[in-house]
């Protein structure tokens, strides 16, 4: 199964014998709430779910966005109607970010079949599908987590693999060069570690690049398919967003979930600033 899909493939499989179901995980950081525009209009059947209270613990030692405490994610899919073996596909308004933070989640705690809307609600609309105000009242679900499917770093793994791997900084050029921080503590980087933004890995509306493209940007970046390979941003949301692409071109990549702003928020940590990795 691949992790993503197009508006049309999704319109073939809710019209199929085994709909998914349906996730929606619009999230603007900083705000506001993105509740009222799901309630305004979402695909029929999907269900809101809520990056900052129900994919984040809350905010402390393990950074902005910590992960959830698993069995809280997982009573929070199962209120959606997530099963253990039922199709998942979830979206948001199109950046793709928040998307894949649910995707990484639920890949993480083993969900065997889940997948981004490619382009999410803007490319839905665009290719003529239908939007609804009405609130689902879905069966809960079944889902079980059993974290550790997709690779995950601490602080001290994320130093170790920019030293003897390929850590890759998703942020935006000019905060992994120290530039500005309009966020955190301080601008920079994890020492070793390479710039590489996720915004480059998409096209202008938002899907992701084709595979090939996507693989070929990698393996310029140092991902030779030996050498391991680790994501972090500001606070492992977009880092998520860079994991799928690198799952898209065919390279697995483990996450620094606690990322920047955890990294960044302990003076002891070296931190780097410039264009080299150094």
């Amino acid at each position: 199964m691949t992790a993503i899909l197009s508006a049309s493939e999704l319109t073939d499989e809710l019209a199929g014998p085994r709909p998914p179901v349906l996730l929606d995980v619009r999230w603007q950081l900083g705000g506001p709430d993105q509740r009222p525009a799901y309630e305004a209009g979402h695909l029929p059947g999907a269900v809101y779910v809520d990056l900052d209270r129900e994919l984040a613990g809350p905010p402390g030692s393990g950074g902005r966005h910590p992960l959830p405490d698993p069995e809280a994610f997982a009573a929070a899919m199962r209120r959606a109607g997530v099963g253990s073996d039922t199709p998942v596909v979830v979206y948001d308004g199109g950046q793709g970010w928040a998307a894949a933070r649910a995707w990484w989640l639920l890949r993480w705690t083993g969900h065997p079949a889940v997948r981004v809307l490619d382009g999410g609600l803007a490319a839905w609309t665009a290719a003529g599908g239908e939007v609804t105000s009405d609130t689902p009242n879905p069966t809960e679900g079944d889902f079980k987590p059993n974290p550790g499917v997709l690779g995950l770093l601490d602080a001290d793994g994320a130093a170790a693999l920019a030293r003897a791997g390929l850590l890759l900084d998703a942020r935006a050029g000019e905060r992994y060069r120290g530039e500005v921080e309009p966020i955190d503590r301080i601008g920079g980087h994890i020492p070793g570690a390479v710039s590489a933004p996720t915004t480059e890995n998409v096209t202008q509306d938002g899907r992701f690049l084709p595979a090939g493209a996507l693989r070929a940007r990698f393996e310029a970046l140092g991902a030779d398919g030996d050498t391991p390979v680790g994501v972090y941003c500001g606070s492992g949301v977009s880092g998520a967003h860079e994991v799928l692409a690198l799952e898209v071109a065919g390279i697995p990549a483990a996450l620094y979930a606690g990322s920047w702003s955890q990294w960044s928020s302990d003076p002891e940590r070296p931190v780097a600033t410039g264009p080299d990795p150094q």
